[in-house]
C-alpha cells in the first residue's frame, strides 16, 4: 500500500450496503439522470443514492426534498441546517449521516469548535434538544407547551414559527432517514471513519461493518421462503375476497383490533456497543429511548385519530403556510412512497400489493399511536408475518439495533429492492407520524 513513502487509504467494504450485494443494486440499472442530479446536488452519488436508485421515481422526490431542507432559500442559515441535522441523527448513533452533515456543515462555513460538543453551539440550537428528544423517540408527548416555550415573545432566545416548522421538518427528516441507513445496512462512505484503512489486503482482515458482527453472517437458509411466498399470496386473496363480501365490523370492534395490535409484544433487545465520542458529544440524555405507546398495564397516551388531525386536511397547509413550497415537496413524497407498485411480488407477477402497502403503512403509524378508524386492524395480523414485524419495529422506533440477521429473517424469498420498498415505507410513515404530532401541537399553540 506505500509507494514512495506514501500510505494510500483503501476502502473497506465493496458496495453501498452490507446487506445487499453491490450486484443486486447495480443490475436493477442505476438510472443516469438521477445519479447526475445526485451528483450535482451533492457532489458525490453516495450510498443512499445508490440505494435509493432501486426506486427511481421515489428516489427524485426525495433529492428535491432534501435539497430544498438543505440549500434553498428559507428561514435557517445553511450551516445550522447542517447541524440541526447531525443532531437529530446522532439521537439514532447514526455515525453515517452525523459525518455526511459535518462535512456538510463545515462546507457551508460552520465553526468546527460546534462539532466538539453541543456545549460549543449556540443557545438557540441547544434549545431545540427537549423538542429533537421527544420527535425521535416519543413524539406523542410533544404539547403547545413544547411550542411556547420555543416561539413565545418572552422566550430567550426565540423562535419564529417559520424557523422552528424548517428545524422540525430537517430534525423529523434527518430521524427517518436514520432508519433507512441502519435498515438498508449502509456501509460507511470511503472517506468516512471507519470506510478506509491504510492496511494491505489479507485473509485475517475480514471485512466488517457496524452492522454485522463477526457472529451474523447474515445468511439466512431460503428452505421454506418460497411458501411463505405462497401464504402470503393466498391471505391477501382471502383478506379481498372478504373485504369485498362481509359486512364492516362494529367500531367498538375496529378499535379493539387496533388495541390488540398496538399493545403486541414484539422484541427489539438487540444493544450495540456504545457510539463513538463524535456522536456522544452530540446527544442530552443518550439514555432517552423509544419506549411502546401502550406498555401493558400502564396508563396510555391518548391515541391520535386520524379523522381528528390529518396531513391531507390538517399538516399539509400549515407546512405550506409557514415554509412555502415545502408542504408540496413532502406531500409528493408521501403521495409517491404510498402509491409505488410494480405489480409483482417475489416470483410472482401482475400482483396488487395495496393491501400489504396499507398494512404496512398502517402498523408503523399505530406503533406511534396513530389510529385510522375505517382502517380494519385485524389485516396486519393476517399479512405481515413475526419477523416482518421485528423488522418493521426495530426500523421505525430503535434503527440503531437493525442488524443484518433481523434483514435476512423476513420476506425470505423476495428481491432486495423489494425489502428496500418496504425501507421507503416505513420511513415515510415514521416521519409522518412525527410530524402529525409536533403540527397538532403548533396548530393548538396558534389558537
Amino acid at each position: 500500500m506505500a509507494k514512495h513513502g506514501i500510505e494510500v487509504p483503501r476502502a473497506l467494504a465493496s458496495g453501498p450496503s452490507a446487506f445487499i450485494h453491490a450486484k443486486e443494486i447495480l443490475i436493477g440499472g442505476l438510472d443516469q439522470d438521477i445519479l447526475v442530479e445526485s451528483f450535482l446536488s451533492l457532489g458525490r452519488v453516495d450510498h443512499i443514492t445508490m440505494v435509493m436508485a432501486l426506486h427511481p421515481f421515489y428516489l427524485s422526490c426525495f433529492l428535491k426534498t432534501q435539497h430544498a431542507l438543505l440549500e434553498l432559500d428559507g428561514p435557517l442559515p445553511r450551516h445550522w441546517r447542517q447541524y440541526i441535522a447531525l443532531m437529530a441523527a446522532a439521537r439514532h448513533q447514526c455515525l453515517y449521516l452525523v459525518q455526511q452533515h459535518s462535512a456538510g456543515f463545515l462546507e457551508a462555513g460552520g465553526e468546527e469548535s460546534w462539532l466538539a460538543g453541543l456545549q460549543h453551539a449556540p443557545t438557540k440550537l441547544r434549545s431545540l434538544q427537549t423538542l429533537n428528544k421527544l420527535l425521535a423517540h416519543r413524539p406523542w408527548l410533544i404539547t403547545q407547551q413544547h411550542i411556547q416555550e420555543l416561539v413565545c415573545p418572552g422566550a430567550e432566545p426565540r423562535w419564529s414559527l417559520a424557523e422552528l416548522i424548517h428545524a422540525v421538518i430537517l430534525m423529523a427528516h434527518a430521524h427517518s432517514l436514520c432508519s433507512f441507513v441502519w435498515g438498508c445496512g449502509l456501509n460507511p462512505e470511503p472517506d468516512h471513519s471507519g470506510g478506509h484503512t491504510f492496511r494491505p489486503p489479507s485473509p485475517s482482515h475480514v471485512q466488517r461493518s457496524p452492522h454485522s458482527p463477526a457472529h451474523e453472517d447474515g445468511r439466512q437458509e431460503l428452505v421454506d421462503g418460497a411458501m411463505e411466498v405462497e401464504v402470503l399470496m393466498k391471505r391477501m386473496a382471502e383478506l379481498q375476497q372478504q373485504q369485498e363480501e362481509e359486512e364492516e365490523c362494529s367500531q367498538e370492534e375496529m378499535v379493539t383490533r387496533f388495541e390488540r395490535e398496538r399493545s403486541e409484544s414484539i422484541p427489539t433487545a438487540v444493544v450495540r456497543a456504545a457510539p463513538p465520542d463524535m456522536v456522544l458529544h452530540l446527544v442530552e440524555e443518550p439514555g432517552f429511548r423509544y419506549e411502546d405507546f401502550a406498555p401493558r398495564g400502564e396508563q396510555s397516551p391518548t391515541t391520535m385519530r386520524a379523522q381528528d388531525y390529518s396531513w391531507e386536511d390538517h399538516g399539509f397547509s400549515l407546512v405550506n403556510r409557514l415554509l412555502p413550497d415545502m408542504g408540496q415537496f413532502l406531500d409528493e413524497k408521501f403521495q409517491v412512497v404510498s402509491n409505488l407498485t410494480y405489480h409483482r411480488m417475489a416470483m410472482h407477477e401482475g400482483v396488487d400489493t395495496h393491501t400489504l402497502r396499507k398494512a404496512l403503512w398502517n402498523y408503523i403509524q399505530c406503533l406511534y399511536g396513530i389510529r385510522y378508524d375505517d382502517y380494519d386492524y385485524g389485516s396486519v395480523n393476517v399479512l405481515l408475518e413475526r419477523s416482518l414485524k421485528v423488522f418493521v419495529k426495530t426500523m421505525a422506533c430503535h434503527p440503531e439495533q437493525t442488524t443484518a440477521r433481523v434483514y435476512h429473517a423476513f420476506w425470505r424469498h423476495f428481491r432486495h429492492s423489494e425489502k428496500v420498498h418496504a425501507n421507503l415505507i416505513v420511513m415515510e410513515a415514521r416521519l409522518q407520524a412525527a410530524l402529525l404530532y409536533t403540527l397538532r401541537a403548533i396548530t393548538h399553540y396558534m389558537r
